[in-house]
């Protein structure tokens, strides 16, 4: 059945594009006018079509229309970390991209992806492959607050912080969408709007109570960022409720605060099957047609429904049609949307001459070229995060007998994350460690059966067995003959991921129960510490990592999260001191769950740097290195700040050790004591590369929205008062470098929504 429905699709495509020519070769109508504005254009294109022809469109697969010239398009494509397809560069994913600190090298991640993405659409469009994932929409990025390390899906995000957040989505969205004036490179969409952050089980039926307060201080700043200043023309509606309507028919967040507050132009994709949860999930509408014509009302525009296969019949797009025959939904509401959605196919060139649009000729060498390779090393590089470090790094890389142990060493998946594409070629870490210590001895014994058969976990409903918590003794012996020992141990997005049937102790249907680390890991740990050798720990993951007994125990602790195609290199690089570690904290790692507040409570009391009134394992913002720093001269405005205007922060930051290296220097406010406020937030930082000795004047300058907070009405304001300032490698109060100061603002401003 499916090869006939494909056979049908292929030859459909290639007649579609010998009617858009025949219709180009007539009397252009509006719509085929690249002179003409694209809203004007694509007001002209959907006022021709029949109302069945409108609701073809109004979903992920929108069906060609032959008559009016009209190809088949499907807007599902992912592009978290790179294009996911085969053959494409795969960067780290998120999280440890918001742990480089480098929203600069994010932007320029993007580029990349999207020129690849470019090559792959002509290649499709050319050979008419598989429509999935092949468009020039994406899907990402995930700008979700990665409130509770418990999310399976947090991952996919920048970390726990609404500020540091914002920067990389809007450095994201910029990339992908270029600068081009009249056409796109490709669209972003940023997702999943909003609150969307666990528990995975639930997120299909589940109605989130959200304080105003919260929206305005967590959960909606970065998507502002993404929307306003990087101007994304696409938002992805989420599956969840929040205060009593689903986020794809909600009011306050599609209508009050998107369309209005953000004066967005652009189009609204729902996840894919949230329309259907209003009716099935949620229980809010009584009928699916009335489900599709509330969402519709409210400002989705596209429907994301079938994913996993191609569509034959009208099952998809039938509900519109009824909504409208049984008066639920007006015609001029299809109207609407199909304007934005076609307006966006516009922007993009897809009714355009290829020689007008400056994009249909990128060479195919860009899949996965080696300058796109090399970001992807600088960007693992710089993601690699020393948690901890008696000396013992870096390693020599001459004369010294290694033991590697554990399964992830050898793997390759573990460092591609979720979401992604296959590379050409990825270097696991042991191949990375081979390479780098060419000239020493190298012995790998896995140590554990743990993850090992293609990384998926049997499930063990019944907790772990003896079996599993018995290492092989081969690992012990290797630790015993070796000079150091490194171990790769940690999770994998088979363990923590969407929507997963994981059934392990810790984990439970892709999110976490525990922090801790396995329990068979854990013992292959403390099995080859016994030897009394150096012990190297290095992490995979995508999220905090109760790591309490490595800390205690380990000489050595190196976070890799998942790192992509060129991860192992990084390790090795960074294991040798051929790269001065530089990564930061996106998240704080709690010392266990119990320092934590119910996961399915989406207050932020207690959570986050912002919020969490505890001591933490590490702390949001920590990262250790090679060499020293020092921060001096901090400049903060000497006279009074008028509320709404910007105040300048300067310190000077000086390389005081004998390596050449990285620094992220960061700057966190504490507000007036207005109740709302944080104890703390990030509002600037800057990552700046120093020789032994030089220094840098770091110069940062914080606008009004920068220094504000929201009060507990959930209002932003800059409020009258004094504000203390700190500058350094870190938060204050850790064991973090900084210089601290303070400033006073006259006056209380209120700041749009």
């Amino acid at each position: 059945m499916r090869t006939v429905a494909w056979q049908k699709l292929v030859a459909g495509m290639a007649c579609l594009g010998a009617s858009l020519l025949a219709a180009q070769k007539a009397a252009k109508p509006a719509y085929l006018n690249p002179v003409l504005p694209a809203e004007q254009r694509a007001a002209d294109l959907v006022q021709r079509m029949t109302l069945e022809e409108k609701a073809s469109q109004l979903v992920n697969q929108a069906r060609a229309i032959p008559r009016l010239g009209v190809p088949a398009y499907d807007w599902w494509s992912e592009a978290l970390h790179g294009v996911a397809v085969n053959g494409t560069t795969e960067f780290p994913e998120p999280v440890g991209l918001g742990a480089t600190f480098d929203p600069e090298a994010i932007h320029t991640m993007a580029i990349d992806i999207s020129i690849e993405a470019r090559v792959v659409h002509v290649q499709a469009v050319r050979n008419h492959t598989n429509p999935f994932h092949h468009g020039l929409d994406f899907w990402a990025p995930n700008i979700n607050i990665f409130r509770d390390p418990r999310w399976g899906r947090g991952q996919e995000t920048y970390g726990e912080d609404p500020f540091l957040t914002g920067r990389m989505a809007v450095a994201y969205v910029t990339g992908m969408q270029g600068d081009n004036p009249r056409y796109y490179r490709t669209i972003a969409t940023p997702k999943h709007y909003d609150v969307h952050s666990g528990p995975e089980p639930t997120r299909h039926k589940a109605d989130v109570t959200v304080s105003k307060h919260d929206e305005m201080d967590t959960y909606l700043p970065a998507f502002r960022a993404g929307i306003v200043e990087g101007k994304a023309d696409s938002i992805m509606c989420a599956y969840n409720s929040i205060n009593g309507q689903p986020a794809c028919a909600n009011q306050f967040l599609l209508d009050d605060i998107l369309r209005g507050r953000w004066n967005f132009q652009g189009y609204v994709v729902s996840d894919c099957g949230a329309v259907h949860d209003i009716y099935s999930g949620h229980h809010y509408e009584p009928s699916l047609a009335q489900a599709v014509a509330v969402s519709l009302d409210r400002g989705m525009d596209n429907e994301c429904i079938d994913f996993d296969k191609i569509v034959t019949s009208d099952s998809d797009y039938k509900p519109y049609l009824d909504a409208v025959q049984e008066g639920y939904l007006k015609e001029s509401d299809i109207d609407r949307a199909l304007i934005r959605l076609f307006t966006a196919r516009m922007k993009l060139g897809m009714f355009d001459p290829p020689s007008k649009v400056p994009y249909t000729k990128i060479p195919e060498s860009e899949l996965n070229s080696p300058a796109h390779r090399a970001l992807a090393l600088q960007l693992a590089n710089e993601s690699m995060t020393l948690l901890k470090n008696d000396g013992v790094l870096p390693l020599k890389t001459a004369g010294v007998k290694i033991a590697v142990v554990g399964p992830l060493a050898n793997q390759t998946e573990v460092l591609l994350g979720n979401y992604n594409g296959i590379p050409t070629h990825t270097v696991s870490i042991l191949e990375g460690l081979r390479k780098e210590f060419a000239g020493d001895t190298i012995q790998y014994v896995p140590g554990t059966d743990f993850l090992t058969h293609g990384i998926r976990p049997i499930p063990r409903p019944n907790g772990w067995t003896q079996e599993d918590l018995t290492p092989d003794p081969a690992a012990l012996e290797a630790a015993k003959n070796a000079d150091v020992v490194i171990a790769v141990a940690g999770l994998t997005s088979h363990l923590e991921g969407e929507e997963m049937k994981v059934d392990e102790p810790g984990f439970k249907g892709g999110d976490r129960t525990s922090l801790e680390m396995p329990a068979p890991e854990e013992a292959l740990l403390e099995s080859v510490a016994s030897a009394g050798k150096p012990l190297v720990v290095v992490l995979t993951n995508g999220s905090a990592l109760a790591v309490n007994w490595a800390n205690e125990h380990a000489n050595a602790i190196l976070d890799a999260w998942y790192p992509g195609e060129e991860g192992g290199t990084a390790v090795a690089e960074t294991l040798s001191g051929r790269n001065d570690p530089a990564g930061r904290l996106p998240v704080t790692f709690y010392k266990s769950v119990d320092q934590l507040p119910p996961f399915d409570d989406y207050a932020m009391k207690g959570r986050t740097y912002r919020y969490f009134e505890g001591q933490p394992l590490y702390p949001f913002g920590y990262g250790l290195s090679y060499t020293t720093f020092s921060y001096s001269k901090l400049a903060v405005p000497e006279g009074a700040v008028e509320a709404g205007s910007p105040a300048v922060v300067e310190a000077t930051v000086t390389n005081t050790g004998h390596r050449t290296g990285d620094e992220v220097a960061q700057l966190y406010l504490s507000f007036p004591s207005v109740p709302g406020a944080p104890r703390r937030a990030l509002r600037a930082f800057r990552r700046v590369h120093l020789a032994p000795g030089a220094s840098e004047r770091v110069r940062f300058e914080l606008d009004p929205r920068a220094m504000s907070m929201v009060t507990e009405a959930g209002e932003p304001i800059v409020a009258a008062g004094e504000y203390t300032v700190s500058v350094g490698g870190g938060q204050p109060d850790t064991s973090a470098q900084v210089v601290t100061g303070r400033f006073t603002v006259n006056g209380t401003a209120t700041l749009p929504e």
